[in-house]
């Protein structure tokens, strides 16, 4: 396979950028409301890719208006992990051969391969064909269309614009921009290595796919893997109600509101002690 040098050479850029971030802070100019829009910005992005690029493109698990798509579209983008129907696509191919040489991310592969070697080698085409669903809609086209300016404008600049309002429009692309989007890279990342070797198989014993509180906390509730493989039509991925799992409340809460709608569960039944929203 060939190396893919656009991708080695965004990614090492931003590794390198997210340490002069962390040295803006310690020694130029502190700010708590720029430590806030990183924060903000990161809660955003990481529900846009659970609750949206995942939850509900990757897996139809419920149905959403509009609005609620091109939030999820446009802060997607700025995770800068692809468009959604890339995102998607990859995603289904990894569900369909967990675990194989088809697997994008192929755990069997190791631990780094996993995280994030196979996104340095561009040997395999993605395949759109089997997000064909997905193309049908005019928001995920036209994303798809403009992924990469939308992805600089949401990354760089619009942090950057945000951070005029206190006068540090340098700290907020540094710390919002390219400090969050490093930490957002390995949080999703994390899904794919951590979450296939460290943690229970409850649900499942056919992949490699766990449960991992850890991951949960970082990736806003993605961390209950092996839940996820056995039943992947389900808007939730922690389904006991002591599960961290921001994105099934986000969910429920937009049901409740008429924003989303046609919310898929699995039959697995929790226990009587514990129930699920």
């Amino acid at each position: 396979m060939n190396r893919d040098w656009i991708n080695i050479s965004v990614i090492l850029t931003a590794h390198l950028l997210a340490l002069s971030a962390i040295g803006y802070l310690a020694f130029v100019h502190f700010s708590w409301w720029t430590v806030g829009l990183g924060l903000v910005w990161f809660a955003f992005c990481g529900l846009a890719i659970t609750g949206g690029y995942h939850r509900l493109f990757a897996h139809p698990t419920y149905k959403a208006s509009w609005p609620v798509r091109l939030f999820y579209l446009v802060f997607g983008a700025a995770s800068v992990q692809n468009s959604a129907l890339k995102w998607a696509a990859d995603h289904r191919i990894h569900h369909a051969h967990t675990d194989t040489d088809q697997d994008p991310y192929n755990i069997k592969r190791g631990f780094w391969w996993a995280h994030i070697g196979w996104i340095f080698f561009n040997g395999r085409e993605t395949n759109l064909w089997i997000v064909r669903d997905l193309k049908e809609d005019p928001l995920l086209r036209w994303q798809h269309q403009f992924y990469v300016p939308l992805a600089i404008t949401m990354t760089l600049f619009a942090p950057a614009a945000v951070g005029l309002l206190w006068g540090d429009p340098i700290g907020a692309l540094l710390v919002a921009g390219v400090l969050r989007l490093v930490f957002q890279w390995h949080a999703t990342f994390a899904v794919n290595s951590f979450a296939h070797m460290v943690g229970s198989r409850p649900h499942c014993q056919k992949t490699s796919a766990r449960d991992s509180f850890l991951v949960a906390l970082i990736t806003m509730g993605e961390g209950y893997h092996n839940f996820h493989h056995r039943f992947p039509m389900d808007y939730r991925n922690g389904i006991r109600w002591y599960h961290f799992d921001p994105t099934k409340w986000l969910v429920w809460t937009l049901s409740k509101v008429g924003l989303v709608n046609s919310l898929h569960r699995s039959k697995l039944k929790p226990s009587k002690s514990s129930h699920a929203a």
